[in-house]
């Protein structure tokens, strides 16, 4: 009984949640009269959806369309003696409702609506037009850009508007350069410089930045002296920045490498798990231990960073940032290849880990100390199986370093060179964050000097 009442009470609230269009239009009615417009429309509109042709349904959606249409229009105009671009706005919201609502209605406007509309649109256009000649005459074509962009969402064609952004966008347009860094390694800077203008070109490609464009290695580096490729003064940055047409230029230099090393073991017995059929088909389970030997060697690296980026107009700096960037390593190495599914070992039996708990924690806190804290010995196993021989270094495994690989099964770790690029390889990314938040900003706003142009 009590599961056919609830079978009952569940049907009933499928039907109220599953109302027909003319239930839907009755309820619209209902939320219209109460003053709830919006959701009357939302109401109407879902009936319409299911029988595009209900008659209640398109009175409703009618009507809900009228008093919405009604309140708009008297909000723009009390808006608009008070902030015409914010009520020029509205307009433009208040037209693309229209536009979609066309579908299920025509909302009917006052006859002077018309006028009203354009007269706010052109003013809008217009004082976007002056804001973006002022700014032009004041050296600031990125935001002369953005007003005389705006012209167009109030007035297609409006005047020479079109024709002025395009020539702000050119005279807004950022170049930077990256020059290679200066480091005590030769050669080292460089990479290093190398692999974050090609993330930066990347990731600061239109449309994630509007007006910054990262410019090519050999835009610079083709008038540089092996000398300079070495060491790079920031007079000589400038400089060179200047004559290769970038207005920014990202000069920098890295310090030496700070590494430091530990080696360490884990040498005790862990459990192997085996299970043995007797002759009637019954399994005995019986755990032996077995001794082995892991070497761990973990290297932690250091390289303090220092970059600026700097106007080439006039030497302003425009950012600079001192910071350290770090990275780990871990090698893990065992010569103990296991027999059968490296599933069945653990690092203690179950019956130790119920009879002796101290023991299991003890053996547990030394193997994370060793390998790491998300180590299992079944991945270290499963690597030892999975490896022929004597594993040593290879920079081909330097990225698995660089994306965080929890260990690496090998005997040798990467060098601490190796390591302090792994270290730098994502350091673009607060200079990415830099040139972000400097795309949008004109030089003079910047405190940049204007010149004699």
């Amino acid at each position: 009984m009590s599961r056919r009442i609830l079978a009952v009470l569940a049907l009933a609230a499928l039907t109220a949640g599953c109302a027909g269009p003319t239930q839907l239009a009755q309820k619209s009615e209902q939320k219209l009269a109460g003053g709830d417009i919006w959701r009357a429309w939302q109401l109407a509109t879902r009936a319409l959806d299911r029988e595009p042709m209900n008659p209640r349904a398109k009175e409703a959606a009618a009507a809900a369309g009228r008093m919405i249409a009604d309140d708009w229009q008297r909000r723009i105009h009390a808006l608009a003696p008070l902030d015409s671009l914010r009520a020029a706005d509205q307009v433009l919201e208040f037209a693309q409702f229209r536009a979609n609502a066309a579908v299920y209605t025509t909302v009917e406007v006052a006859p002077t609506w018309p006028a009203d509309e354009r007269a706010l649109r052109f003013a809008a256009a217009h004082s976007h037009y002056q804001d973006g000649m002022q700014a032009r005459a004041a050296h600031r074509p990125k935001a002369a850009f953005d007003h005389f962009h705006q012209c167009d969402r109030f007035v297609d064609n409006y005047r020479d508007a079109a024709q002025n952004a395009d020539r702000c966008y050119e005279q807004a347009l950022t170049h930077v350069a990256v020059l290679p860094f200066s480091s005590a390694e030769p050669g080292f800077g460089r990479e290093v410089s190398d692999r974050w203008r090609d993330a930066l070109a990347k990731e600061m490609a239109p449309p994630a930045a509007r007006f910054t464009r990262i410019l090519g290695g050999d835009a610079v580096t083709s008038r540089m002296s092996v000398a300079q490729l070495g060491h790079l003064s920031r007079e000589e940055a400038v400089r060179l920045g200047r004559r290769a047409g970038a207005e920014r230029v990202v000069w920098g230099s890295l310090g030496n490498v700070r590494s430091e090393t530990q080696l360490q073991f884990f040498r005790d017995m862990v459990a192997r798990r085996i299970v043995q059929k007797t002759d009637d088909g019954h399994e005995i389970v019986r755990w032996v231990d077995v001794p082995i030997e892991v070497v761990s060697r973990v290297r932690d690296v250091t390289v303090d960073v220092d970059v600026e980026v700097i106007a080439t107009r006039d030497g302003t700096s425009l950012s600079h940032e001192r910071a350290p960037r770090t990275s780990r390593a871990r090698v893990v190495w065992t010569s103990y290849v296991p027999e059968g599914d490296v599933a069945s070992y653990a690092l203690v039996s179950e019956a130790v880990r119920a009879q002796n708990p101290e023991r299991a924690k003890d053996v547990e806190t030394r193997w994370k100390a060793v390998c790491g804290e998300t180590t299992s010995l079944q991945q270290v196993l499963a690597a030892r199986r999975e490896t022929r021989g004597d594993v040593g270094y290879d920079r081909g495994t330097l990225g698995r370093f660089v994306a965080g690989t929890a260990f690496v099964f090998m005997q040798e770790l990467p060098p601490a060179q190796e390591l302090a690029l792994a270290a730098l390889a994502s350091g673009w990314q607060p200079l990415e964050k830099e040139l972000t938040r400097l795309d949008g900003v004109d030089d003079v706003d910047l405190g940049v000097a204007l010149g004699d142009d």
